[in-house]
Protein backbone atom coordinates (compact mmCIF):
# COMPACT_ATOMS: atom_id res chain seq x y z
CA UNK A 1 0.00 0.00 0.00
CA UNK A 2 1.48 3.36 -0.86
CA UNK A 3 1.05 5.70 2.03
CA UNK A 4 -0.19 8.77 0.19
CA UNK A 5 -1.75 11.56 2.18
CA UNK A 6 -4.96 10.86 1.29
CA UNK A 7 -4.28 7.45 2.51
CA UNK A 8 -3.09 8.24 6.02
CA UNK A 9 -5.77 10.76 5.87
CA UNK A 10 -8.61 7.87 5.60
CA UNK A 11 -6.65 5.88 8.31
CA UNK A 12 -6.43 8.18 10.60
CA UNK A 13 -9.71 9.76 10.79
CA UNK A 14 -11.21 7.28 13.32
CA UNK A 15 -8.44 8.87 15.48
CA UNK A 16 -8.92 12.51 15.21
CA UNK A 17 -9.51 14.39 18.31
CA UNK A 18 -8.75 11.35 20.29
CA UNK A 19 -7.10 11.12 23.66
CA UNK A 20 -5.52 7.82 22.31
CA UNK A 21 -3.26 9.97 20.11
CA UNK A 22 0.37 11.21 21.46
CA UNK A 23 0.92 14.57 21.28
CA UNK A 24 3.83 13.77 18.66
CA UNK A 25 1.23 11.18 16.69
CA UNK A 26 -1.20 14.02 16.54
CA UNK A 27 1.49 16.75 15.13
CA UNK A 28 2.85 14.25 12.84
CA UNK A 29 -0.88 13.90 11.36
CA UNK A 30 -1.63 17.45 11.28
CA UNK A 31 1.73 18.14 8.87
CA UNK A 32 0.29 15.03 6.92
CA UNK A 33 -2.71 16.30 6.01
CA UNK A 34 -0.95 19.89 5.25
CA UNK A 35 -1.76 21.83 8.45
CA UNK A 36 1.23 22.47 10.38
CA UNK A 37 0.71 24.15 13.93
CA UNK A 38 -2.55 24.57 15.24
CA UNK A 39 -3.62 20.59 14.67
CA UNK A 40 -5.53 20.93 18.22
CA UNK A 41 -7.84 23.63 16.72
CA UNK A 42 -8.12 21.63 13.50
CA UNK A 43 -9.30 18.52 15.50
CA UNK A 44 -11.66 20.58 17.22
CA UNK A 45 -13.26 22.40 14.12
CA UNK A 46 -13.85 18.98 12.48
CA UNK A 47 -16.02 18.24 15.47
CA UNK A 48 -17.30 21.47 15.84
CA UNK A 49 -18.57 20.48 11.64
CA UNK A 50 -19.41 16.79 12.83
CA UNK A 51 -22.14 18.16 15.85
CA UNK A 52 -23.31 20.81 13.83
CA UNK A 53 -23.89 19.06 10.41
CA UNK A 54 -27.73 17.96 11.19
CA UNK A 55 -28.79 21.26 12.16
CA UNK A 56 -27.16 23.17 9.23
CA UNK A 57 -28.57 20.33 6.49
CA UNK A 58 -32.09 20.70 8.05
CA UNK A 59 -31.99 24.42 7.49
CA UNK A 60 -30.65 24.13 3.62
CA UNK A 61 -33.38 21.27 3.34
CA UNK A 62 -35.64 23.53 4.81
CA UNK A 63 -34.82 26.36 2.82
CA UNK A 64 -35.36 23.89 -0.54
CA UNK A 65 -38.51 22.14 0.42
CA UNK A 66 -40.52 25.33 1.76
CA UNK A 67 -39.49 27.86 -1.16
CA UNK A 68 -42.43 28.27 -3.30
CA UNK A 69 -45.54 30.00 -3.06
CA UNK A 70 -47.86 27.87 -2.86
CA UNK A 71 -48.27 23.43 -2.20
CA UNK A 72 -46.21 21.53 -5.33
CA UNK A 73 -45.38 18.26 -6.12
CA UNK A 74 -42.96 17.45 -3.57
CA UNK A 75 -42.68 21.08 -1.82
CA UNK A 76 -44.70 24.01 0.49
CA UNK A 77 -44.53 26.90 2.00
CA UNK A 78 -43.72 27.03 5.89
CA UNK A 79 -46.65 25.40 7.64
CA UNK A 80 -48.62 24.14 5.10
CA UNK A 81 -48.70 20.52 4.48
CA UNK A 82 -47.72 18.28 1.56
CA UNK A 83 -49.76 15.26 0.45
CA UNK A 84 -47.79 12.99 -2.09
CA UNK A 85 -50.56 11.66 -4.06
CA UNK A 86 -49.30 8.54 -5.42
CA UNK A 87 -45.64 6.86 -5.27
CA UNK A 88 -43.08 8.35 -7.62
CA UNK A 89 -42.36 6.05 -10.63
CA UNK A 90 -39.10 4.98 -12.84
CA UNK A 91 -38.86 9.28 -14.15
CA UNK A 92 -38.81 9.80 -10.33
CA UNK A 93 -35.07 12.06 -9.15
CA UNK A 94 -36.11 14.52 -6.57
CA UNK A 95 -35.06 12.06 -3.69
CA UNK A 96 -32.82 9.07 -3.62
CA UNK A 97 -34.14 5.80 -1.97
CA UNK A 98 -38.04 6.90 -2.49
CA UNK A 99 -40.52 4.07 -1.00
CA UNK A 100 -43.38 2.61 -2.76
CA UNK A 101 -45.17 1.74 0.94
CA UNK A 102 -46.43 4.83 2.14
CA UNK A 103 -47.87 8.25 0.84
CA UNK A 104 -46.55 10.96 2.88
CA UNK A 105 -48.23 13.85 4.68
CA UNK A 106 -45.38 16.04 5.43
CA UNK A 107 -44.68 20.25 6.87
CA UNK A 108 -41.94 22.25 7.99
CA UNK A 109 -43.18 25.01 10.54
CA UNK A 110 -41.48 27.34 12.92
CA UNK A 111 -42.55 26.98 16.74
CA UNK A 112 -40.75 30.12 17.74
CA UNK A 113 -43.45 32.50 17.94
CA UNK A 114 -46.32 30.60 18.79
CA UNK A 115 -47.58 26.99 18.92
CA UNK A 116 -48.56 25.23 15.86
CA UNK A 117 -51.90 22.55 16.12
CA UNK A 118 -52.28 19.27 14.23
CA UNK A 119 -54.75 17.38 14.08
CA UNK A 120 -54.83 14.15 12.46
CA UNK A 121 -57.84 12.02 11.63
CA UNK A 122 -59.18 8.86 12.46
CA UNK A 123 -57.50 6.38 10.11
CA UNK A 124 -59.75 3.60 11.23
CA UNK A 125 -57.14 0.96 12.03
CA UNK A 126 -54.46 2.09 8.87
CA UNK A 127 -51.23 1.67 9.96
CA UNK A 128 -49.55 5.66 9.93
CA UNK A 129 -47.03 7.38 11.84
CA UNK A 130 -46.09 11.36 12.51
CA UNK A 131 -42.83 11.83 13.43
CA UNK A 132 -41.83 15.02 14.63
CA UNK A 133 -37.96 16.20 14.41
CA UNK A 134 -36.32 18.80 16.09
CA UNK A 135 -33.55 20.68 14.33
CA UNK A 136 -31.24 18.63 15.07
CA UNK A 137 -32.46 15.36 13.52
CA UNK A 138 -34.24 14.03 16.91
CA UNK A 139 -37.69 12.70 16.45
CA UNK A 140 -38.55 13.82 19.26
CA UNK A 141 -42.61 12.63 19.44
CA UNK A 142 -44.13 10.20 16.88
CA UNK A 143 -48.11 10.05 17.16
CA UNK A 144 -49.37 7.08 15.16
CA UNK A 145 -50.89 3.46 15.22
CA UNK A 146 -47.88 1.76 17.20
CA UNK A 147 -48.03 4.48 20.09
CA UNK A 148 -51.51 7.06 20.29
CA UNK A 149 -53.58 4.61 18.21
CA UNK A 150 -55.26 4.82 14.87
CA UNK A 151 -58.54 7.37 16.38
CA UNK A 152 -58.54 11.17 15.45
CA UNK A 153 -55.74 13.05 17.68
CA UNK A 154 -55.31 16.96 17.80
CA UNK A 155 -51.48 18.25 19.12
CA UNK A 156 -49.95 21.60 19.84
CA UNK A 157 -46.35 21.46 18.70
CA UNK A 158 -44.82 24.24 21.50
CA UNK A 159 -41.34 25.70 21.48
CA UNK A 160 -38.81 26.22 23.44
CA UNK A 161 -39.79 28.87 25.54
CA UNK A 162 -43.34 28.63 25.51
CA UNK A 163 -45.63 29.06 27.96
CA UNK A 164 -48.80 29.11 28.30
CA UNK A 165 -52.93 27.26 27.95
CA UNK A 166 -54.39 24.91 25.06
CA UNK A 167 -57.53 24.63 24.00
CA UNK A 168 -59.50 21.76 25.86
CA UNK A 169 -58.60 18.55 23.77
CA UNK A 170 -55.67 19.85 22.43
CA UNK A 171 -52.63 17.71 24.10
CA UNK A 172 -48.66 19.72 23.87
CA UNK A 173 -45.97 18.38 22.50
CA UNK A 174 -43.02 20.46 23.45
CA UNK A 175 -40.40 21.03 20.65
CA UNK A 176 -36.74 21.06 21.76
CA UNK A 177 -35.88 23.90 19.14
CA UNK A 178 -37.85 26.32 16.91
CA UNK A 179 -37.45 24.39 13.79
CA UNK A 180 -40.17 21.51 13.57
CA UNK A 181 -40.48 18.50 10.36
CA UNK A 182 -43.50 16.87 10.56
CA UNK A 183 -42.53 13.58 8.49
CA UNK A 184 -45.71 11.79 8.22
CA UNK A 185 -46.53 8.49 6.59
CA UNK A 186 -49.64 6.44 5.74
CA UNK A 187 -49.77 2.75 4.74
CA UNK A 188 -51.27 2.47 1.45
CA UNK A 189 -51.35 -0.74 -0.83
CA UNK A 190 -51.29 1.29 -4.35
CA UNK A 191 -54.44 0.70 -5.70
CA UNK A 192 -56.57 3.08 -7.13
CA UNK A 193 -59.25 2.33 -4.45
CA UNK A 194 -56.38 2.67 -1.77
CA UNK A 195 -54.94 6.07 -2.85
CA UNK A 196 -58.56 7.56 -3.01
CA UNK A 197 -58.78 6.12 0.96
CA UNK A 198 -55.50 7.52 1.55
CA UNK A 199 -56.31 10.80 -0.48
CA UNK A 200 -59.20 11.44 1.80
CA UNK A 201 -57.21 10.84 5.25
CA UNK A 202 -54.35 13.39 4.07
CA UNK A 203 -56.87 16.16 3.28
CA UNK A 204 -58.28 15.35 6.78
CA UNK A 205 -54.96 16.12 8.28
CA UNK A 206 -55.11 19.92 9.50
CA UNK A 207 -51.74 22.24 10.44
CA UNK A 208 -52.79 25.86 11.65
CA UNK A 209 -50.87 28.14 14.21
CA UNK A 210 -52.96 28.40 17.70
CA UNK A 211 -54.44 31.88 17.21
CA UNK A 212 -56.41 30.39 14.41
CA UNK A 213 -57.45 27.23 15.86
CA UNK A 214 -61.14 26.73 15.53
CA UNK A 215 -61.51 29.55 13.29
CA UNK A 216 -61.43 29.95 9.45
CA UNK A 217 -58.09 29.69 8.10
CA UNK A 218 -56.40 30.30 4.92
CA UNK A 219 -52.58 30.09 4.76
CA UNK A 220 -50.63 33.07 3.49
CA UNK A 221 -48.62 32.03 0.22
CA UNK A 222 -44.81 31.25 0.39
CA UNK A 223 -42.12 33.92 0.24
CA UNK A 224 -39.59 32.64 -2.95
CA UNK A 225 -36.20 33.59 -2.66
CA UNK A 226 -34.80 33.53 -6.12
CA UNK A 227 -31.20 33.26 -4.90
CA UNK A 228 -32.03 29.75 -3.37
CA UNK A 229 -30.32 26.99 -5.60
CA UNK A 230 -32.95 24.50 -6.08
CA UNK A 231 -31.51 21.77 -7.98
CA UNK A 232 -28.41 20.78 -6.36
CA UNK A 233 -29.06 18.07 -3.85
CA UNK A 234 -28.93 19.86 -0.26
CA UNK A 235 -26.33 17.74 0.84
CA UNK A 236 -23.88 18.65 -1.88
CA UNK A 237 -25.22 22.15 -1.29
CA UNK A 238 -23.94 21.43 2.63
CA UNK A 239 -20.63 19.95 1.51
CA UNK A 240 -19.72 22.98 -0.77
CA UNK A 241 -19.98 25.38 2.44
CA UNK A 242 -16.69 26.73 3.31
CA UNK A 243 -15.63 26.54 7.57
CA UNK A 244 -16.37 29.71 7.77
CA UNK A 245 -20.30 30.00 5.95
CA UNK A 246 -20.96 26.32 7.65
CA UNK A 247 -20.21 28.06 11.21
CA UNK A 248 -21.73 31.31 10.54
CA UNK A 249 -25.13 29.55 9.79
CA UNK A 250 -24.42 26.66 12.57
CA UNK A 251 -24.47 29.71 14.95
CA UNK A 252 -26.68 32.05 13.74
CA UNK A 253 -29.29 28.72 13.96
CA UNK A 254 -28.79 28.09 17.27
CA UNK A 255 -29.90 31.09 18.69
CA UNK A 256 -33.74 29.67 18.17
CA UNK A 257 -32.74 26.08 18.21
CA UNK A 258 -30.54 25.33 21.16
CA UNK A 259 -28.42 22.17 21.71
CA UNK A 260 -29.68 19.83 24.48
CA UNK A 261 -27.98 20.18 28.30
CA UNK A 262 -25.66 17.19 27.68
CA UNK A 263 -24.25 19.14 24.73
CA UNK A 264 -22.67 21.74 27.65
CA UNK A 265 -19.32 19.85 27.71
CA UNK A 266 -18.53 19.44 24.29
CA UNK A 267 -20.03 22.88 23.59
CA UNK A 268 -17.74 24.19 26.21
CA UNK A 269 -14.67 23.09 23.75
CA UNK A 270 -15.89 25.20 20.83
CA UNK A 271 -16.06 28.38 22.38
CA UNK A 272 -12.00 28.45 22.08
CA UNK A 273 -12.59 28.26 18.29
CA UNK A 274 -15.55 31.10 18.30
CA UNK A 275 -18.30 28.96 18.29
CA UNK A 276 -20.82 30.11 21.42
CA UNK A 277 -24.41 29.29 21.34
CA UNK A 278 -27.00 32.41 21.20
CA UNK A 279 -23.72 34.24 19.59
CA UNK A 280 -22.51 34.82 16.14
CA UNK A 281 -19.76 33.31 15.08
CA UNK A 282 -16.02 34.83 16.13
CA UNK A 283 -14.33 33.61 12.91
CA UNK A 284 -10.94 35.53 13.90
CA UNK A 285 -10.61 32.18 16.75
CA UNK A 286 -10.40 29.90 13.29
CA UNK A 287 -7.03 29.82 11.54
CA UNK A 288 -7.30 30.67 8.21
CA UNK A 289 -4.70 28.10 6.76
CA UNK A 290 -7.25 25.12 7.34
CA UNK A 291 -10.29 26.54 6.84
CA UNK A 292 -10.75 24.92 3.52
CA UNK A 293 -9.65 21.44 4.96
CA UNK A 294 -12.37 21.32 7.66
CA UNK A 295 -15.59 20.56 5.66
CA UNK A 296 -13.67 18.10 3.73
CA UNK A 297 -11.98 15.89 6.63
CA UNK A 298 -15.27 16.49 8.64
CA UNK A 299 -17.01 14.96 6.41
CA UNK A 300 -14.94 12.11 5.69
CA UNK A 301 -14.87 11.36 9.46
CA UNK A 302 -18.65 10.92 9.39
CA UNK A 303 -18.47 8.75 5.99
CA UNK A 304 -16.05 6.69 7.90
CA UNK A 305 -18.25 5.62 10.31
CA UNK A 306 -20.00 2.87 7.67
CA UNK A 307 -17.05 1.03 8.53
CA UNK A 308 -15.77 1.69 12.08
CA UNK A 309 -18.70 2.24 14.12
CA UNK A 310 -19.51 -1.21 15.95
CA UNK A 311 -23.30 0.02 15.87
CA UNK A 312 -23.35 -0.09 12.24
CA UNK A 313 -24.11 -3.51 11.86
CA UNK A 314 -23.25 -5.94 8.50
CA UNK A 315 -25.56 -8.94 8.82
CA UNK A 316 -25.11 -11.71 5.71
CA UNK A 317 -24.46 -8.73 3.40
CA UNK A 318 -27.15 -6.58 4.80
CA UNK A 319 -25.68 -3.26 6.53
CA UNK A 320 -28.23 -1.34 8.53
CA UNK A 321 -28.22 0.43 12.44
CA UNK A 322 -30.83 0.45 14.79
CA UNK A 323 -29.67 3.48 16.84
CA UNK A 324 -31.49 5.87 15.10
CA UNK A 325 -34.36 9.21 15.75
CA UNK A 326 -32.71 9.52 19.26
CA UNK A 327 -28.75 10.13 19.65
CA UNK A 328 -28.24 11.51 22.55
CA UNK A 329 -24.49 12.61 22.46
CA UNK A 330 -23.33 10.56 19.93
CA UNK A 331 -22.86 12.85 17.03
CA UNK A 332 -21.02 10.70 15.09
CA UNK A 333 -23.63 8.80 14.47
CA UNK A 334 -26.25 11.87 14.00
CA UNK A 335 -24.47 12.91 11.58
CA UNK A 336 -23.74 9.73 9.77
CA UNK A 337 -27.76 9.28 9.75
CA UNK A 338 -27.92 12.97 8.61
CA UNK A 339 -25.61 12.03 5.57
CA UNK A 340 -27.23 9.31 4.27
CA UNK A 341 -30.92 8.60 5.73
CA UNK A 342 -32.41 12.46 6.42
CA UNK A 343 -35.70 11.76 8.37
CA UNK A 344 -35.00 8.33 9.61
CA UNK A 345 -37.39 7.35 12.25
CA UNK A 346 -36.86 5.78 15.87
CA UNK A 347 -35.75 1.74 15.47
CA UNK A 348 -39.01 0.51 17.38
CA UNK A 349 -40.54 2.55 14.21
CA UNK A 350 -38.67 1.43 11.20
CA UNK A 351 -35.01 -0.39 10.30
CA UNK A 352 -33.53 0.10 6.91
CA UNK A 353 -31.44 -2.87 5.85
CA UNK A 354 -29.55 -2.07 2.81
CA UNK A 355 -27.65 -4.64 0.59
CA UNK A 356 -25.31 -3.85 -2.48
CA UNK A 357 -23.23 -7.10 -2.90
CA UNK A 358 -24.43 -10.68 -2.83
CA UNK A 359 -23.75 -13.69 -0.63
CA UNK A 360 -20.50 -14.32 -2.19
CA UNK A 361 -19.36 -10.70 -1.82
CA UNK A 362 -20.05 -9.01 -5.44
CA UNK A 363 -21.93 -6.24 -6.50
CA UNK A 364 -25.73 -7.20 -7.82
CA UNK A 365 -26.06 -7.04 -11.46
CA UNK A 366 -28.85 -7.27 -13.68
CA UNK A 367 -27.00 -10.06 -15.92
CA UNK A 368 -27.66 -12.87 -12.95
CA UNK A 369 -30.20 -13.92 -11.89
CA UNK A 370 -30.30 -13.87 -8.05
CA UNK A 371 -32.89 -15.65 -4.57
CA UNK A 372 -33.83 -14.23 -1.50
CA UNK A 373 -35.17 -17.20 0.45
CA UNK A 374 -37.25 -16.60 3.47
CA UNK A 375 -37.76 -19.84 5.94
CA UNK A 376 -40.37 -20.90 7.10
CA UNK A 377 -41.64 -18.91 10.15
CA UNK A 378 -39.03 -16.35 9.34
CA UNK A 379 -40.41 -13.90 7.54
CA UNK A 380 -39.59 -10.36 8.68
CA UNK A 381 -40.95 -9.73 11.64
CA UNK A 382 -42.41 -6.63 11.15
CA UNK A 383 -46.33 -5.96 13.07
CA UNK A 384 -46.66 -2.14 10.35
CA UNK A 385 -45.16 -3.80 7.43
CA UNK A 386 -41.89 -5.03 5.60
CA UNK A 387 -41.35 -4.80 1.64
CA UNK A 388 -38.15 -5.22 -0.58
CA UNK A 389 -37.26 -2.57 -2.51
CA UNK A 390 -34.82 -2.12 -5.92
CA UNK A 391 -32.82 0.60 -6.51
CA UNK A 392 -30.17 1.30 -9.64
CA UNK A 393 -27.25 2.18 -8.12
CA UNK A 394 -28.15 5.73 -7.68
CA UNK A 395 -30.81 4.64 -5.59
CA UNK A 396 -33.80 5.38 -7.77
CA UNK A 397 -36.84 3.10 -8.66
CA UNK A 398 -36.24 0.69 -12.02
CA UNK A 399 -38.60 1.02 -14.87
CA UNK A 400 -39.90 -2.48 -15.55
CA UNK A 401 -42.82 -4.47 -17.61
CA UNK A 402 -45.14 -4.75 -14.46
CA UNK A 403 -44.17 -1.44 -12.75
CA UNK A 404 -43.33 -3.17 -9.40
CA UNK A 405 -40.76 -0.99 -7.24
CA UNK A 406 -40.91 -3.34 -3.95
CA UNK A 407 -41.98 -6.25 -3.08
CA UNK A 408 -43.91 -7.06 -0.18
CA UNK A 409 -46.53 -9.72 1.71
CA UNK A 410 -49.17 -7.73 -0.42
CA UNK A 411 -48.67 -9.55 -3.69
CA UNK A 412 -50.10 -12.53 -2.03
CA UNK A 413 -46.44 -14.20 -2.21
CA UNK A 414 -46.55 -17.94 -2.92
CA UNK A 415 -44.69 -20.04 -0.29
CA UNK A 416 -42.70 -23.64 -1.02
CA UNK A 417 -43.72 -26.99 -0.05
CA UNK A 418 -41.61 -26.91 2.59
CA UNK A 419 -43.07 -23.67 3.58
CA UNK A 420 -39.80 -21.14 2.71
CA UNK A 421 -40.49 -18.34 0.15
CA UNK A 422 -38.73 -17.10 -2.42
CA UNK A 423 -38.31 -13.93 -4.08
CA UNK A 424 -36.82 -13.83 -7.30
CA UNK A 425 -34.79 -10.73 -7.84
CA UNK A 426 -33.86 -10.76 -11.46
CA UNK A 427 -34.14 -8.84 -15.15
CA UNK A 428 -36.60 -11.00 -16.83
CA UNK A 429 -39.84 -12.71 -15.64
CA UNK A 430 -39.22 -16.50 -13.65
CA UNK A 431 -42.06 -17.48 -15.23
CA UNK A 432 -46.19 -16.68 -15.03
CA UNK A 433 -46.35 -19.22 -11.83
CA UNK A 434 -43.57 -17.21 -10.19
CA UNK A 435 -44.34 -13.66 -10.17
CA UNK A 436 -46.17 -13.13 -7.48
CA UNK A 437 -42.75 -13.73 -6.35
CA UNK A 438 -40.70 -11.29 -8.88
CA UNK A 439 -38.74 -8.31 -8.07
CA UNK A 440 -37.99 -6.80 -11.13
CA UNK A 441 -34.12 -5.62 -11.63
CA UNK A 442 -32.56 -3.67 -13.90
CA UNK A 443 -29.92 -4.83 -16.95
CA UNK A 444 -26.74 -3.03 -14.82
CA UNK A 445 -26.09 -2.30 -11.20
CA UNK A 446 -28.56 -2.40 -8.64
CA UNK A 447 -29.42 -1.71 -4.69
CA UNK A 448 -31.54 -3.54 -1.90
CA UNK A 449 -33.40 -1.89 0.61
CA UNK A 450 -35.71 -3.71 2.91
CA UNK A 451 -37.90 -1.58 5.25
CA UNK A 452 -39.45 -3.01 8.56
CA UNK A 453 -41.91 -0.55 10.09
CA UNK A 454 -42.91 -1.03 13.81
CA UNK A 455 -40.61 -3.66 13.78
CA UNK A 456 -41.50 -6.77 16.43
CA UNK A 457 -39.60 -6.26 19.64
CA UNK A 458 -39.74 -9.50 20.66
CA UNK A 459 -38.07 -12.47 19.76
CA UNK A 460 -37.69 -12.93 16.77
CA UNK A 461 -36.61 -9.39 16.43
CA UNK A 462 -34.12 -7.12 13.82
CA UNK A 463 -33.65 -5.12 17.05
CA UNK A 464 -32.09 -7.10 19.34
CA UNK A 465 -30.68 -9.44 16.74
CA UNK A 466 -32.48 -12.40 17.03
CA UNK A 467 -33.48 -12.15 13.43
CA UNK A 468 -31.22 -11.43 10.73
CA UNK A 469 -32.07 -10.67 6.98
CA UNK A 470 -31.58 -13.65 4.75
CA UNK A 471 -28.58 -13.64 2.35
CA UNK A 472 -29.25 -12.94 -1.69
CA UNK A 473 -27.63 -15.79 -3.80
CA UNK A 474 -27.10 -16.10 -7.05
CA UNK A 475 -29.74 -18.56 -8.30
CA UNK A 476 -27.33 -21.11 -9.79
CA UNK A 477 -25.27 -21.02 -6.83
Amino acid sequence: MNFTRRNVTIGGLSLLASTSMSTMGRAEFGELLGIGEGFEDFALATDAYIFGYPLVTMEMTRRVVTNVAAPEGTRAPMGQIIKLRQYPNASFRDVTAPNADTLYTTSFFDVGKEPWVLSIPDTKGRYALFPMLDGWTTVFQVPGKRTTGTGAQTYAITGPGWKGMLPAGVKEYKSPTSIVWLLGRIYCTGTPEDYAAVHKLQDECKLVPLSSYGKPYTPPPGTVDPSQDMKTAVREQVNRMDAVAYFTLLCKLMKDNPPTAADAPQLAKFARIGIVPGQDFDASKLKADFVKRIPEIGFDRIMLQFKINKDVKDENGWGFTTKTGVYGTDYLMRALVTAIGLGANRPQDAVYPTSLKDAEGRKYSGANKYVMRFPKGQMPPAQGFWSVTMYDASYFFVANPINRYSISARENLKTNPDGSTDLYIQKDSPGKDKESNWLPAPAGDFVLMMRLYWPSEKNPSIIDGSWKPPAVKKADA
